[in-house]
């Protein structure tokens, strides 16, 4: 990989975005080596979960400007980029059926907040900060920051931060509920590992059940919602992780489950 750093610690996928030198912007090939990653990733089943974050001073700056509007002044199809890329690689991450970590290293600016917002669980350093810049160039937000800011933080501060395009530190995210917690500078790797290493050795199928119940909630109703738990509860029930946990459970030891 030519702009990504892979790694893999016991069950996790540690994704690092490598372009430091322009604060991990997205080009094309950068894109195109993400969204490859993440669709192996989902195919394989030794990864129970995958840890994305940023090398340098940026978690990820969101899209390379100098690739959108080039030299000579023609301007490039955002459409055909989000179509291509950033809609395709949010889409991923939330189907993928295993938890998607993000941890937040940095800035994460435009595209890239929102691809971190995107993920089930953000933790971020104390030196990180989050930007919805795309007012700033005249641009609607994307990659799903539209969805799931108003939804993490209410439509009041998401308008506002949206529109105004705000920058805000990683304190202030974790007090709003926009990411879950902040991490000391000095032990954000080591405390991010652990935590996508603890989600590694849960029950992945029951983790990912619950990421389908949690997508589908948006949108459906009560009983709705009702009915679908009580069918991935039947299949949850159903898997060799719910019975070695009943088993661990009534010898009192600590489970151990195979993501099976």
């Amino acid at each position: 990989m030519k702009h990504l750093i892979i790694d893999k610690l016991n069950n996790t996928l540690i994704v690092k975005l490598n372009r430091p030198e322009v604060f991990n912007s997205f080009n094309k090939e950068m894109g195109e080596e993400f969204l490859q990653t993440l669709l192996n990733s989902s195919e394989n089943n030794e990864i129970r979960a995958i840890l994305i974050t940023g090398t340098g001073k940026a978690f990820s700056a969101g899209q390379d400007l100098s690739e959108v509007i080039p030299d000579d002044n023609t301007m490039a199809d955002l459409g055909e980029i989000l179509e291509t890329r950033y809609n395709k690689i949010i889409k991923l991450i939330r189907n993928i059926e295993k938890p998607v970590i993000a941890a937040v290293n940095g800035v994460a600016a435009g595209a890239g907040a929102n691809i971190a917002l995107s993920c089930d669980i953000v933790v971020a350093s104390s030196k990180a900060s989050f930007v919805q810049a795309f007012s700033k160039i005249g641009l609607v937000p994307d990659s799903g920051g539209t969805f799931f800011l108003p939804r993490i933080i209410g439509l009041q501060k998401a308008s506002a931060l949206i529109m105004l395009g705000e920058n805000i530190n990683a304190e202030e995210a974790e007090r709003i509920g926009m990411i879950y917690k902040v991490f000391p500078e000095n032990e954000f790797e080591k405390m991010s590992l652990e935590l996508a290493d603890r989600l590694a050795q849960m029950p992945t199928k029951g983790l990912g059940f619950t990421k389908k119940l949690l997508n589908q909630s948006f949108n459906n109703s009560l009983e709705d919602q009702l009915e679908i738990e009580k069918e991935y509860q039947i299949k949850a029930g159903k898997t060799y992780d719910y019975a070695e946990g009943v088993k661990a459970f009534k010898e009192k030891r600590k489970p151990v489950f195979k993501g099976e």
